[in-house]
């Protein structure tokens, strides 16, 4: 009787508490939040493996020092840039200016990282400190940038609307339409890649001129790298004068350890947070030097992505029909792991399948229609794949605030994140080293790698990352923020709200009057 009588009182006070037909963002507004979903994305960082290994030759081993280094660097700057996150408070509000900061420094950082083959020229290898020093001061450097970004970005999501249903269809529209153009970039540019490497007159040049091989190669890597840096932060700053906050942030700064107090009683970021530190165990490689290095196709993704690029915009007009239909528990446990069931499909593919004498995972005629099949299915579920774990991560927010009266996204953010990066400085680490006892060569021309090198990188993109992440469903079977609970929270969020906004005008009134005696 009690839990009827409480759903009677939210229904009953539904349309005040929480306004589900209420739009806060507008068009302008929108439109800027897709160009910076877009900027997130549009750049050539998919071939950075590519581009590290290949191009700036930096050893194996030294790639493995970097990570480990980076790995902690970027636990010690996440805590103290949450801090400061958190006790920010500006007349144009907590995030915003943190978005103008970070502009230009971080376009600026981008530029010289993907100009370094510019600097660093073609021979010599990746032992020499002359290339492995500034490499990573840059990793550093971009490091800062990029948890600073992360942090504030995921803050200004959570507060840019009151309202969980206009928040929901700002994320969709957002991953729908920025699909379209985020990834023209790398798309292209495996074009570009495959033009280039198969390219009889290139293959010549590779035997004759290696020097005159190696600069056109990596002119494409500068090239593109410099472009979309420039367009991406460009979008980014469109943002970070156009968006607004509204979610109001209490006068009082949190302290630092009641931030963190806040974070240890939030079940559901511990939840989320726990299934992301069990997926971090997750031990393997991208595909990318698979598709070229043994696939001879580096435009592989985009040739398989085809079907699913036609299925992936449809599976976003279905979410809120899922939401409304199944619990975010439900979702969130089928969209996070129906591709590792398909890509064990595509592993048992390359390894069973022979096709004119050669191993299946060898031949672009058995991988083709494998990694196609796959990407299709997986397309079905891309809307709540990227639209539900946004969701979970601002609602996790929102939920420390019902529980605690104040709001800590940067600490938030950051305890979500911080277990993780300890797992993945210590995998990160070991990876480069896997590669390097399996055989791979960074000093080795295009196709030149050992028959067991080829099917490491194989099997490491594959059947590895599978095996080893799949601990990460066991918390998921907990999440209960759904249903009856989670609109109890937005009722009593809107009331809280309501009253910090008078206590906050009040505030800035009393300022402003003595200001003006």
């Amino acid at each position: 009787m009690a839990s009827e009588s409480t759903a009677k009182v939210l229904e009953e006070k539904a349309p005040s508490a929480v306004p589900k037909d209420r739009r806060y963002v507008g068009s302008k507004e929108t439109f800027a939040y897709i160009l910076d979903d877009i900027a997130q994305s549009f750049n050539i960082g998919k071939y950075d493996d590519v581009f590290r290994t290949n191009i700036l030759k930096i050893d194996l081993k030294l790639q493995s020092l970097t990570n480990g280094i980076i790995g902690v660097w970027d636990i010690i700057n996440d805590l103290f840039l949450a801090a400061i996150v958190d006790r920010t408070r500006t007349r144009w509000g907590k995030f915003k200016p943190w978005l103008v900061v970070y502009a230009i420094p971080g376009v600026f950082i981008s530029l010289i990282y993907w100009s370094l083959p510019l600097i660093f020229g073609t021979q010599g290898v990746g032992t020499a400190m002359s290339r492995f020093i500034p490499y990573l001061f840059l990793q550093i450097f971009s490091n800062l940038a990029t948890s600073l970004i992360t942090i504030v970005r995921t803050g200004m999501t959570a507060t840019i609307t009151p309202n969980i249903v206009d928040r929901t269809r700002l994320i969709s529209a957002a991953n729908l339409l920025s699909g379209f153009v985020e990834k023209a970039p790398e798309i292209l540019m495996g074009l570009l890649i495959d033009v280039y490497i198969n390219s009889s007159s290139n293959k010549e040049l590779m035997i004759t001129d290696l020097h005159a091989y190696e600069l056109g190669y990596n002119s494409m890597f500068v090239i593109g790298g410099v472009v979309t840096a420039l367009v991406s932060g460009l979008f980014a700053l469109i943002y970070a004068f156009v968006a607004k906050e509204r979610v109001m942030q209490t006068v009082d700064r949190p302290a630092i350890t009641s931030g963190i107090k806040s974070v240890l009683t939030n079940k559901p970021l511990l939840l989320i947070t726990l299934s992301e530190i069990l997926g971090s165990f997750s031990v393997g490689l991208g595909t990318n030097l698979y598709y070229i290095e043994v696939l001879n196709l580096a435009s592989m993704s985009t040739i398989v992505g085809i079907p699913g690029a036609v299925v992936s915009p449809i599976s976003y007009s279905y979410v809120p029909w899922a939401r409304s239909k199944f619990s975010t528990k439900a979702l969130w446990i089928a969209s996070s792991h129906v591709d590792s069931v398909l890509m064990l499909g595509v592993f048992a593919a390359g390894e069973l399948l022979n096709f004119k004498g050669k191993k299946g995972y060898e031949n672009i005629a058995v991988m083709i229609p494998a990694f196609m099949l796959r990407e299709t299915i997986w397309m079905f579920f891309w809307g709540i794949r990227s639209v539900i774990p946004n969701e979970m991560r601002n609602e996790a927010i929102d939920y420390g605030e019902w529980k605690n009266g104040f709001r800590s996204e940067g600490m938030t953010g950051v305890a979500k994140d911080i277990v993780s990066k300890i797992v993945n400085t210590v995998k990160n680490t070991f990876q480069p080293l896997l590669l390097g006892w399996f055989g791979y060569n960074v000093n080795a021309t295009h196709g030149n790698q050992t028959p067991k090198a080829r099917h490491a990188l194989f099997w490491m993109c594959t059947f590895l990352p599978v095996v080893t992440g799949m601990l990460s469903i066991i918390p998921k079977f907990f999440y209960d923020l759904s249903g009856e609970k989670r609109d109890r929270m937005y009722m009593e969020l809107r009331e809280r709200r309501q009253a910090i906004a008078a206590e906050v005008k009040e505030f800035n009134d009393q300022a402003g009057t003595q200001e003006t005696k």
